[in-house]
């Protein structure tokens, strides 16, 4: 069922607490893979909407506030940010769901993540019923994870409250090299928040992860657009293993450098690897089919529905692809999406 309100949300709730069913709360479902079974018990998806800023300097100095119900869209609540000439989530365009799952996957991309923008997280407790505030230090942030994926079924994300910056005349700096030379090439000098955007969309458009329709309201056909978008989680090893597999890749003939690896520096002294690059040099090709999925032909972290396909053909593709990975690298790739319908077990899941 669809709720609009926080007092329908409550009404399922407590209807499906009286009759023992489990109940899964779903927002767009953009990072979500079902099972051929489906999903037992009551789907609820979020569907609340609004958008409220506080104009005004926060406490934290020129940081503006601006809280967005967990059913708002998140690309639109980017694009509304940047009309405003607001600063932390520019790079986070085009990423698609809804802003509720923002703070439960952490979502990131182009060099920025949700969590440095969190100010507070309005959750409601499955237990008491009840609703409370979350600092950012509560909602326990790392790479693509936070306190509602380590604890599940014990909250549900109500609305997100960002401390945006801001911009000076609506510029930004851009960290992440491939955005930085994007940007070079079509605004050379202090690029603003909607150069910023519109090269991030331009990039996801280029790698098909971008949910486009037509002015009719149809999808853009693409043969890649059935996705959940990056399949699979970067690794993050530590730095004696990242040596070990550069090692690997250079016996092996794939590089000759160390430089040639894609690695980031990551907390506590680990390495952040890349995914992509790993899967490509264990053998995948772009555009290979396996039945009715396959590997996305612009993006190989992307696997892709063709038509007439099933969820058990999508994770034999995912299991073959993590099985090059590690018997040519020795390292283990995890998916991202959640997987819903797999398993039963807890009284509410949260999924993106």
């Amino acid at each position: 069922m669809r709720v609009e309100t926080r007092a329908q949300l409550l009404e399922a709730l407590v209807w499906a607490r009286a009759r023992a069913l489990q109940v899964t709360i779903l927002g767009g479902g953009s990072n979500v893979v079902v099972s051929d079974r489906g999903i037992a018990g009551l789907v609820v998806q979020i569907a609340t909407r609004g958008i409220d800023t506080d104009l005004q300097p926060s406490s934290a100095g020129d940081l503006c506030l601006v809280e967005a119900q967990a059913g708002e869209p998140w690309d639109g609540l980017v694009e509304y940010c940047i009309e405003r000439a607001l600063a932390g989530i520019e790079c986070l365009s085009g990423i698609p769901g809804q802003v509720g799952a923002g703070p439960i996957q952490n979502i990131g991309a182009y060099g920025q993540e949700i969590a440095e923008s969190v100010h507070s997280v309005e959750v409601l407790d499955l237990v008491t019923l009840e609703t409370r505030s979350r600092s950012r230090a509560e909602c326990q942030f790392d790479y693509r994870t936070s306190r509602w994926k380590r604890h599940k079924g014990q909250e549900i994300v109500l609305s997100v409250r960002l401390a945006l910056r801001a911009a000076s005349a609506g510029t930004t700096e851009p960290r992440y090299p491939e955005l930085a030379r994007a940007l070079s090439l079509h605004a050379p000098s202090s690029p603003t928040l909607t150069d910023v955007r519109s090269t991030v969309l331009a990039l996801r458009r280029g790698k098909s992860m971008l949910i486009e329709r037509d002015s009719s309201g149809r999808a853009i056909q693409d043969e890649n657009r059935r996705s959940v978008g990056s399949f699979f989680l970067n690794p993050v090893v530590s730095a004696t293993e990242a040596q070990v597999l550069i090692k690997r890749a250079q016996k092996r003939g794939l590089i000759q450098d160390d430089r040639e690896l894609p690695r980031y520096p990551h907390a506590m002294g680990m390495v952040k690897l890349s995914a992509a690059w790993l899967i490509e040099h264990a053998g995948t090709r772009k555009g290979e089919r396996h039945g009715q999925v396959g590997v996305s032909s612009r993006h190989c972290l992307a696997l892709v529905h063709h038509g007439g396909g099933s969820t058990s053909e999508l994770l034999e593709l995912a299991s073959t692809l993590q099985a090059r990975v590690r018997e040519i690298f020795g390292i283990e790739i995890v998916p991202e999406p959640v997987l819903l319908g797999f398993e039963t077990g807890g009284s509410v899941s949260q999924p993106e």
